[in-house]
């Protein structure tokens, strides 16, 4: 699944201070079917905010001791007080006020204006949702950013409110210092005032009690892993740590939940001492396992687990922070954004340590015991795409009922779930046809939804959560005669992926160089993609999950793969309104099994996604003698390791369907010119050397 960009990304966006990805050319601001005409009909899904607005604007004009001045303008974005990539329905507040549903934007509301920005793949979305009373912003050949926009529409020295404890202090600095060079305050406005008019049909928090996640799946139990971060704590001088991740909780305590959508975590906040560990939840969401587990009753060893109703953290940061004499605040790193500003400015100043959370290494680095559940619920989850796949090209090849994007996602969805230990998918399955497989992000809706059939590829982007392992995959299709087009250049993201895939590197080699791996063959035609090529990816809990985040624009970063590493490979290609291809594994970082003369320690990536490639969208001259073997030796995998579990299953059509797309090809590439001389030649020189040199260079 290409990398979302939520939290702190979207104020970046906003501010101007990144790509803007796709953008539809447009006046700044200018709206589709708006003002509305009485000719036209408007978007069905095309939400009136008027009353909305009113409430929001009247609570802007209170003044009182709780709220503080009286506000110029307030923001509202995307998130929660955990900074989630997805948040709880609940916490919908964006939708709330504005009716946009997309999972990235910030909405700045004014006395008399209101505008959104979001990036380039909800433009569509927004221009429907949106009643005529929002400006659309980010659009057009000089989309105008927040802070530029903030200028023009109010004054010198006027105040804009935002909610600290729903902004990463990462963030709140960053919009801070932007607005403080056009003389404007940014301030903290504790009582959200998208809560104080959200009285009706508020959705509530899910009841849905946590459950331990068995040592039989983690591998390492929880104490030791309390153990573990407390070294880090020693070693960085700090008395107490604050945990505000969710999947950083679910890692450390070997519990899961089902608070967020599509992420299995528990909503909580969690504080580790030197001699105490407290867990901040709504007590009726831990059943007698998980008190088990914890350890939680009735025991006063420094690692049993201390139950805290989950509104009692910031009393509880406020008073023991004076016995603290340095706590450990997390910083941004790739999709973990850090302590919220109303955490960080809980902490004394002289007593903050700020710095990456020690949970995002040591839960990047899978164990033996996590490393082969990965494994396992990858072959499960080709399984179910081996499935599904041999009953849908089957009625599309016979011209079987029709097929759409939604029915692929759902009927997709319903075969994952019927596999053994599933736990539900882990992000909305992307389904995209033609012109919508250009966009990246796209998800069918009722009202984008098209009818599959075989005049151009359909990327389909989906993945599945199971108790040992989570699994991300997409898998570009084709039912009909490809272009040559569509042809090369799917062989060309496919030789990408490749060359990815069969690299062997030093372990000091930095991370983000790999990046320019899977570009290169893109590259080489004066092509490129506008996202990451891969993102990191947890067991059983967060499908993005810190710290990798493969971009070459990223290369600065420092950081290096180590052995126990997940991470997904995936380049695409994107006509945009025509077609999209993308290729995704999730790969394996590995030892380097060959000896060297070097004394150097050398790793390697081995592929845990185990599902055909669509060999009709091959173009086999492009292919190099070694992209070949690593094709042949991967579709052998496949045969061998998803045969065994489809014949264990008794699903003989998706056996078969899978050794017909995974039959060996020639080893030794001869192109039509070559062929008749008798010459067989190496169809494109290895650029891996030049590649990794400009990796280094970068």
């Amino acid at each position: 699944m290409i990398t979302r960009k939520f939290a702190v990304v979207m104020i970046l966006y906003a501010l101007g201070g990144m790509c803007k990805g796709q953008e539809t050319p447009s006046t700044v601001g200018e709206r589709r079917l708006c003002p509305p005409s009485a000719d036209l009909p408007q978007p069905a899904d095309r939400f009136d905010s008027r009353s909305r607005l009113d409430s929001l604007r009247n609570e802007m004009k209170k003044q009182n001791v709780i709220q503080g001045p009286i506000i110029d303008a307030y923001l509202v974005a995307t998130g929660d007080e955990h900074q989630s990539e997805y948040v709880a329905d609940r916490d919908k507040r964006l939708q709330f006020i504005s009716g946009f549903s997309g999972s990235a934007g910030i909405a700045v509301i004014t006395a008399t204006k209101a505008a959104l920005w979001t990036d380039g793949r909800y433009h569509s979305q927004a221009d429907n949702q949106l009643s005529c009373d929002w400006m659309l912003m980010g659009r057009g050949d000089k989309p105008k950013n927040l802070t530029d926009w903030l200028r023009e529409e109010v004054r010198i020295g006027a105040r804009v409110g935002a909610d600290p404890a729903l902004m990463a202090n990462s963030q709140w600095e960053v919009l801070n210092k932007k607005l403080s060079e056009y003389s404007i305050f940014l301030l903290q406005i504790k009582n959200n005032l998208i809560d104080q008019i959200w009285t009706e049909d508020r959705p509530a928090y899910s009841q849905h009690q946590a459950y331990p996640w068995p040592q039989l799946y983690a591998g390492k139990g929880h104490m030791a892993k309390i153990l573990a971060v407390r070294n880090e704590m020693r070693e960085q001088e700090c008395d107490a740590l604050i945990i505000t991740a969710l999947d950083e909780i679910a890692w450390l305590l070997n519990i899961r939940g089902r608070d967020i959508p599509y992420n299995p975590v528990l909503r909580s906040y969690v504080i580790i001492t030197r001699d105490q560990v407290k867990l901040y939840v709504n007590p009726a969401k831990l059943n007698d396992a998980v008190k088990r587990q914890l350890s939680t009753e009735s025991c006063f060893s420094p690692l049993c687990v201390r139950i805290q109703n989950y509104e009692n953290i910031w009393e509880d940061l406020r008073t023991f922070s004076q016995l603290w004499k340095r706590v450990l605040l997390p910083t941004a790193s790739e999709f973990s954004p850090g302590v919220s500003r109303a955490v960080f400015m809980s902490i004394p100043v002289d007593k903050r340590k700020l710095a990456p959370s020690p949970i995002v290494a040591m839960k990047a680095e899978k164990n033996l015991v996590e490393r082969e559940g990965m494994r396992n619920a990858h072959i499960r989850d080709a399984a179910a795409i081996c499935e599904f796949m041999s009953m849908f090209e089957e009625q599309m090849d016979n011209n079987e009922g029709e097929w759409t994007e939604m029915k692929v996602a759902e009927t997709l969805d319903e075969i994952r779930m019927q596999q053994n230990m599933s736990r539900g998918i882990s992000f909305p399955t992307i389904v995209g046809f033609g012109s919508h497989g250009a966009l990246p992000h796209y998800e069918p809706t009722n009202l984008t939804n098209v009818a599959i059939d075989k005049s151009s590829t359909l990327v389909i982007d989906s993945g599945g959560h199971y108790l040992d392992g989570s699994t991300d995959v997409t898998r570009t299709y084709h039912f009909g005669n490809p272009s040559e087009e569509e042809k090369d250049s799917y062989t060309r993201v496919l030789m990408g992926h490749i060359d990815m895939a069969s690299f062997v590197f030093p372990k000091n080699f930095p991370m983000n160089g790999a990046d320019v791996l899977a570009r290169g063959p893109l590259w080489q035609d004066s092509k490129d993609y506008a996202h990451g090529t891969g993102h990191g990816i947890g067991v059983f809990l967060n499908i993005h999950e810190a710290p990798i985040l493969l971009s070459w624009s990223k290369i600065s970063n420092g950081k290096m793969f180590k052995e126990g590493y997940f991470f997904t490979d995936e380049p695409g290609y994107y006509k945009t309104g025509s077609f999209g291809i993308r290729l995704e594994n999730v790969l394996e970082v590995v030892k380097k099994d060959e000896k060297s003369d070097s004394s150097d320690e050398f790793l390697a990536f081995r592929a845990v996604t185990l599902v055909p490639f669509e060999m009709k969208l091959v173009n086999m001259d492009l292919l190099s003698p070694m992209q070949r073997h690593w094709l042949n030796e991967y579709n052998a995998r496949i045969r061998s390791e998803v045969g065994a579990e489809l014949k264990r299953q008794k699903r003989m059509r998706a056996y078969n369907w899978m050794m017909k797309k995974t039959k060996d090809i020639p080893e030794v590439c001869c192109r039509a010119s070559s062929a008749r001389s008798g010459e067989c030649v190496s169809c494109v020189p290895a650029t891996v050397l030049a590649i990794v040199l400009l990796a280094f260079s970068i």
